[in-house]
């Protein structure tokens, strides 16, 4: 068995690879609720926020950021909170 320090350490190699939070499609937010979202949370321009936006309403779903998980899974906190669909890949 593996000493606790070399799985601490592997843990925090893994916790700092780059993740994905991805936001999913619903039919329930309006665009403009889910624009302000990625603005608010994620600090998407606009143009970005739309452009995400259109990905998700017509692909299903679209990865909104990039980045170490414990950052985005503070976002994917905030974005649950307004009832929105977000997995981190």
């Amino acid at each position: 068995m593996k000493e606790k320090s070399e799985l601490s350490e592997k843990y925090l190699l893994r916790s700092d690879e780059k993740k994905f939070l991805i936001l999913h499609n619903d039919d329930i937010h309006t665009f403009d609720y889910v624009i302000d979202a990625l603005v608010d949370v994620c600090n998407h321009t606009t143009v970005q926020a739309e452009q995400c936006t259109m990905l998700i309403h017509f692909k299903g779903k679209c990865a909104v950021k990039e980045g170490p998980f414990p950052i985005l899974k503070q976002m994917k906190d905030r974005l649950i909170k307004r009832e929105l669909e977000v997995t981190i890949d």
